[in-house]
């Protein structure tokens, strides 16, 4: 019944927010910052619905990590489909996703995400994933928030997939921080739920300490970026919830 009623609740906003996408696609033109403002707070009222519907308990620790008034580049683990309403919600500013070229093929969804500022990546493409780094960084320098999932793909493993590093550029060309981000749990609200169903569930959701990449000298910045899977799975390893 959950599930029924989640994709109830997500296909009838989708559908009905198109005209609002074209009012917003009108006004990212002339003002991007105000577009995106615009559309995380439309888009956060089916959020909070879906969340809620799902049973969806969230702990978020480390709130005060995150820097106020900057773009911030937000590099987390990747364990579900939920983790996307959960970060946008926990974050609670406007913020896009660097997502996978494959969710242009899902229905409606990709107005939405366009709308809050998330690009497309195609993993096999180096020259396309250059243009996703160039294009972030533009948004970033413009004041909007990232986030990215260097894993390249949701994992439910204890252990963390090797990190790709090439899209924390965005964060040393915009001269952005860099906060690291741990989720667990949010895989046992569907992707570990017996097959078609969503099951309530806590999840934790904690971010760490910020660095400032632009600061570094480029040996700094490759010790940072070489500690970032070590620090997200220390963080995600003090993480206890009962399956």
């Amino acid at each position: 019944m959950k599930s029924l009623c989640v994709g109830i609740v997500l296909m009838v906003a989708l559908f009905f927010s198109l005209p609002y996408h074209l009012y917003l696609r009108r006004l990212f033109k002339k003002d991007p910052v105000k577009s995106w403002a615009k559309a995380r707070k439309y888009v956060s009222g089916f959020f909070r619905k879906e969340l809620k519907i799902s049973g969806c308990k969230i702990e978020a620790r480390g709130i005060e990590n995150i820097p106020k008034n900057v773009p911030v580049l937000f590099v987390g683990n990747h364990r579900s489909y939920f983790d996307i309403l959960i970060y946008h919600e926990t974050i609670g500013t406007p913020v896009g996703f660097v997502a996978k070229k494959e969710m242009r093929k899902i229905p409606l969804l990709p107005f939405y995400m366009d709308d809050i500022g998330c690009l497309f990546l195609d993993r096999n493409d180096i020259r396309q994933g250059m243009e996703v780094i160039k294009q972030g960084t533009v948004f970033m320098k413009m004041g909007h928030s990232m986030i990215l999932f260097p894993e390249g793909t949701r994992n439910q493993k204890d252990e963390l997939l090797p990190f790709k590093e090439g899209g924390y550029r965005m964060a040393e060309k915009s001269g952005a921080p860099i906060v690291p981000v741990a989720i667990s749990g949010s895989d046992l609200l569907l992707e570990s739920a017996p097959k078609g169903h969503i099951r309530s569930h806590a999840v934790i959701i904690e971010f760490g300490k910020p660095f400032y990449p632009s600061e570094m000298t480029p040996k700094e910045r490759k010790a940072a970026y070489a500690q970032l899977p070590t620090i997200i799975q220390g963080i995600k390893d003090k993480h206890h919830i009962n399956k």
